[in-house]
């Protein structure tokens, strides 16, 4: 008993050592992600792209959730990111992208943005518009992204300003970075105190003293602040040389007059692209193709031969030798990235269908096949014949891959080209392919099925009678007879011989009565059980006809079969004339 104690003291020890999740943070930590995916993909694509749209949604509903559960969800934004319970969940050095909303917030004057229960989805889209000033959001260019907001006076979506919170006093020790961050909601309860106060000692404190007296005018930096530019200067150093660079270019880009230093820059920005692929860093990928896609706009005077430059990276996306970088990265590389994959490959151009054919077929593993093939189903729906020219392929899961995006199709006109590789040397192709086939025609002749019926697969058998017994297919008994009298036919399970005859009861109806009444009256010694038991399932098949000529057959066994047979027969004409009597 002792050492029972002992063992339950030590379980509880290590239940109550164990730490706990706070549902609400883990609530607010992917919801930020989803938030950042989001604005990234409608500020690139617009509101009404279909990837665009789905990200927005998928973020919009767990807003929604959180909100219904939690009510409210305040930020404090500082100079390093988003904080929530005193904790940053987003940094603003963090991630791949340069385009970072955390930083954009602080740079444009807001300290506290707060989502309330009710909001919109109207609202959200107002709010990425005012945030990236896309969409007409903003009256003209020069507005910031409090002026947008404030455009609409949204009653849930309230923010709290730099300016409203320098013009009180000990704003200093409130907003000092890498110290004590404000708890959630505390701006506005900080500002009241302050604000009771009193102006006058407020100004008091924040007026800064020359220390120069010469035209120069300096003033008097404190440690805090100068620890604070040391934490600035710090961060820049530590930020991804490969966004730094982005940026850089950017500003060229935007800014350049020279034709021949922008011909330089585009031919810089090909061969940053093909670093990116070869690296695996989909999302920067992303961020370059969208900033490339603006470029027109952002510079009108471009001239026919740079606009050919932008128009030929596009082009390139989906080159060989581009998507040669994705099949090297994704088969070597250790636990590689795939985030920002799919809206890469949903940019390419029909052109390089080929190629990711090609790349779905090389794959190693599952799960980035997968990846490929969603791509597949949106960008060839248009041009099939690309895809489904590799149905003779000798891979197996490159094969299987291909049916599932026929599949997902469901194009009729294609059942034709599934139909040549029924006969497919691999059995899980050829039980795909039945599937396929049979959600691509699920009706009309059973011509292409029924041989299938000798497969030696049993699987492939199994999955050809399930389409059978639906009763939308037809055939004649011409095409069933190469089945019921192959050599071998007796040998196999009674309950696929069952299966069979009411396949055929199904699609051939009184066609195939006459060899069922043969069945009943065949007299022999050799292998009598065996055919016994094939005439007893003939019975059954006849008796679930219950057409005339299917009675007259089982009057014929009643009387001329063996007994078994002869009872069967009896049992089945008294089942079927009550059920024409109820009828």
């Amino acid at each position: 008993m002792s050492e029972l104690k002992s063992a339950q003291d030590l379980m509880a020890a290590a239940m109550a050592a164990k730490p706990t999740v706070d549902p609400e943070m883990a609530s607010v930590v992917q919801l930020l992600k989803s938030l950042d995916r989001a604005s990234k993909n409608v500020r690139t694509f617009g509101h009404q792209n279909i990837v665009a749209k789905k990200f927005f949604d998928q973020f919009y509903t767990e807003l929604h959730t959180h909100l219904e559960q939690y009510s409210v969800l305040a930020f404090i934004i500082q100079r390093e990111g988003l904080f929530f319970k005193e904790g940053c969940v987003y940094n603003s050095q963090a991630g791949e992208s340069s385009e970072n909303f955390a930083f954009k917030l602080y740079s444009d004057g807001i300290r506290e943005i707060t989502f309330h229960q009710g909001i919109e989805q109207e609202d959200v889209l107002f709010f990425f518009d005012a945030l990236w000033d896309t969409g007409g959001a903003s009256g003209t260019e020069d507005d910031d992204i409090v002026t947008r907001l404030w455009s609409r006076n949204l009653p849930t979506l309230t923010i709290v300003t730099a300016d409203e919170v320098m013009k009180l006093s000990e704003v200093d020790d409130v907003l000092t970075p890498q110290r004590q961050v404000p708890p959630q909601g505390a701006l506005r309860e900080i500002l009241a105190e302050i604000n009771a106060k009193g102006r006058s000692e407020a100004k008091g404190d924040q007026q800064r003293k020359p220390r120069l007296s010469t035209n120069v005018m300096g003033y008097e930096v404190t440690e805090v602040e100068m620890a604070a530019l040391a934490r600035d200067i710090e961060a820049e150093s530590q930020r991804d040389s490969i966004l730094y660079l982005l940026d850089i270019l950017t500003a060229v880009l935007s800014s350049e007059r020279s034709p021949d230093l922008l011909n330089k820059l585009f031919d810089i920005y090909e061969g940053i692209l093909k670093s990116l692929f070869q690296g695996g860093h989909w999302t920067i990928v992303e961020h370059v193709l969208g900033l490339l896609t603006e470029a027109e706009e952002v510079r009108p005077d471009l001239n026919e031969a740079h606009k050919q430059k932008l128009h030929n990276m596009f082009d390139q996306l989906g080159s060989p030798e581009l998507v040669t970088l994705i099949k090297q990265y994704l088969n070597t590389a250790d636990k590689p990235r795939t985030e920002g994959l799919e809206t890469v490959l949903l940019m390419m151009k029909p052109s390089a269908m080929p190629a990711l054919c090609s790349l779905l077929g090389d794959l190693e593993h599952a799960a980035h096949q997968a990846l490929i093939a969603n791509a597949l189903v949106e960008l060839a729906k248009d041009s099939p014949e690309i895809v489904v020219k590799h149905l003779t392929d000798r891979r197996v899961s490159f094969v299987r891959n291909l049916l599932g995006i026929i599949t997902r199709w469901n194009n009729p006109k294609l059942a034709e080209s599934v139909e040549k590789i029924l006969r497919h040397p691999d059995p899980l192709i050829r039980r795909e392919a039945i599937r396929t086939l049979a959600g691509l025609k699920p009706s009309g002749s059973a011509a292409k099925l029924v041989p299938l019926l000798n497969d030696q697969d049993e699987g492939v058998r199994l999955a050809t009678l399930k389409p059978l017994l639906t009763g939308h297919y037809t055939a004649t008994f011409n095409i069933w007879e190469p089945i019921v009298n192959a050599e071998h036919f007796t040998e196999r399970d009674a309950a696929e011989k069952r299966n069979i005859f009411h396949a055929m009861r199904v699609t051939t109806g009184d066609d195939a009565v006459p060899y069922w009444g043969s069945l009943l009256t065949d007299w022999g010694w050799t292998n009598r059980k065996k055919r016994e038991d094939l005439a007893l399932l003939a019975v059954d098949a006849l008796g679930k006809l219950g057409t005339a000529a299917a009675k007259a057959a089982l009057d014929t066994g009643s009387k001329k079969g063996t007994a078994a047979v002869k009872q069967a027969c009896a049992t089945a004409l008294t089942g079927t004339n009550k059920q024409l009597r109820t009828a």
